[in-house]
């Protein structure tokens, strides 16, 4: 839920493994053109460096015992990157083997970042991995961590070609456990109804065992770790002082997302609570997610208030993440931050251009056209987002772009219109306290939102409660529901009209 950000952005971007493709803009202010990059062929630099063997880094156990380590895989605008975090004081990579074109070698997996104390005493280690790769392993004569995640060594990689898409899409956000000065709190420890996020992964890697999942943001809410009743599970995320450490990343997401992020890829948009305060005398996440899980890593610990949006290629299905963190969330965006948004709403439009027969999702972390209230009259989230889409050459967004999938929000809720503009998706009630309870739906369909006004179709919201939603392939189309915590399907399933001339749902 909505913060505020107290410091500018600083820093540029760390030029690590930049293989791929960004989306327009600059830096400082979102906008302006950048030219591609251009991508390697598979089994060359920066794809892992050539073939090497395991070198003589000791077999696991033989870190020191706090010594721990993360791994997982990350849709990136450069390809899939796997991506490795330790705390081993030796500061090793280690390497990884997966099989492509039919021939099965050892990669090392490259340095990143190195150890800054006290708030993030890791080594950051990645490799991008061709498409078309299989088996990932982590080689654990190369592992010097006492304890790895995951602990089989197996890392998930995409499952679609060049040519198909992601079958199933898992998504979540707002998903940390709410622990204030202030409070009241969640129950961290209770997993059932106080903060059922290691529940809700659980069930989905199991039940709805997704081929992608994608994450809309706002991942660390433990702004005093003392106040959390699972303190003792989380060693070193206990204190104001550990409150954006990389131990309260751990605990506020990689812990309870373990089992989900060990069955697939994911994709991630920063949220309003990974923002730019100075850490660690003020707080602030934004040096933890630049760190750690943005596109572009960072290793100087500076942090951007706009970062461009990026494009994300999941086969013949296109991610376009944009930064909305700082977008203000009521109706008193000012017009330099519509303008902002206007040129990264431009490159969005330009980058689907491209592809035109190709599908493309909008995932950023404060939704565009939820509503809040049906009033009169109809009040939303973030109007400055709507104005600036508005305001592109397009006015609108592009005829491709088949959803918006955003989060803020702590509840579920799609509406639809019947006109070009795309469904507005918003899945925030994945861990976070469920502060809103949303509008009365009734209410809400038929009324005129948005910039320029257009009527609502269908208004679907579930407010107050826990779960995911789920987008998956079906006839060409997508389908689109909401689960609870166990998993189950919670409400009606939406089919996505394959016209984008009215991309509306039929709900039932």
């Amino acid at each position: 839920m909505r913060r505020t950000v107290i410091l500018a952005m600083t820093g540029v971007l760390a030029a690590a493994l930049s293989v791929g493709t960004a989306l327009a803009g600059t830096e400082s202010d979102g906008g302006g053109p950048k030219p591609p990059r251009s991508t390697p062929s598979p089994g060359t630099p920066p794809y892992g460096e050539g073939p090497k063997p395991p070198g003589p880094t000791p077999p696991p156990g033989t870190g020191p015992p706090s010594s721990e380590a993360w791994a997982w895989t990350q849709l990136t605008s450069r390809g899939t990157q796997i991506r490795y975090v330790t705390t081993d004081t030796s500061g090793t990579c280690p390497s990884v083997r997966y099989t492509v074109g039919g021939l099965r070698n050892t990669y090392r997996l490259r340095p990143l970042s190195r150890p800054v104390a006290p708030q993030f005493p890791t080594t950051v280690c990645a490799l991008l991995v061709p498409l078309g790769a299989r088996n990932a392993v982590l080689q654990g004569l190369t592992v010097a961590a006492a304890v790895v995640h995951p602990a089989n060594l197996e890392l998930p990689l995409p499952k679609w070609t060049a040519s198909t898409r992601p079958g199933t899409i898992a998504v979540i956000g707002d998903t940390g456990c709410r622990v204030t000065t202030a409070g009241p709190n969640q129950d961290c420890a209770n997993h059932q109804t106080g903060w059922p996020l290691p529940r809700i992964a659980e069930r989905a890697a199991t039940v709805t065992q997704p081929d992608l999942v994608i994450h809309v943001g706002d991942y660390l809410y433990r702004d005093d770790p003392a106040q959390a009743t699972d303190a003792a599970a989380n060693p070193g995320c206990t204190t104001m002082a550990d409150r954006f450490t990389w131990a309260c990343v751990v605990a506020d997401f990689f812990r309870p997302a373990e089992r989900l992020l060990a069955v697939a890829p994911v994709a991630l948009t920063r949220g309003n609570h990974e923002d730019c305060r100075t850490p660690p005398a003020t707080g602030g996440a934004g040096a933890a997610w630049f760190r750690y899980l943005a596109d572009d890593l960072r290793s100087n610990g500076s942090c951007s208030l706009y970062p461009n949006p990026v494009e994300i290629r999941a086969g013949l299905l296109h991610l376009l993440s944009v930064d909305s963190s700082f977008a203000d969330p009521d109706d008193t965006g000012s017009l330099t931050q519509q303008a902002i948004y206007t040129r990264q709403f431009e490159a969005v439009n330009q980058a689907a251009g491209q592809q035109p027969n190709h599908d493309y999702f909008v995932f950023t972390h404060k939704p565009v056209w939820m509503v809040r209230s049906p009033g009169p009259p109809p009040q939303t989230f973030t109007p400055v987002l709507a104005r600036a889409v508005a305001g592109t050459t397009l006015g609108r967004l592009a005829d491709n772009i088949r959803m918006v999938l955003s989060g803020h929000a702590h509840l579920y809720q799609m509406i639809d219109f019947d006109t070009t503009r795309p469904p507005q998706v918003t899945v925030g009630f994945s861990g976070g306290d469920p502060l809103e309870q949303g509008p009365n739906d009734a209410a809400v369909i038929g009324k005129s939102v948005g910039t320029p006004l257009q009527s609502v179709n269908h208004s679907l919201t579930q407010g107050g409660v826990f779960g995911y939603g789920v987008v998956s392939r079906d006839a060409g189309t997508w389908d689109l529901t909401a689960h609870d915590p166990s998993g189950a399907v919670r409400g009606p399933t939406c089919k996505l009209s394959a016209s984008t001339a009215n991309k509306e749902f039929v709900c039932k």
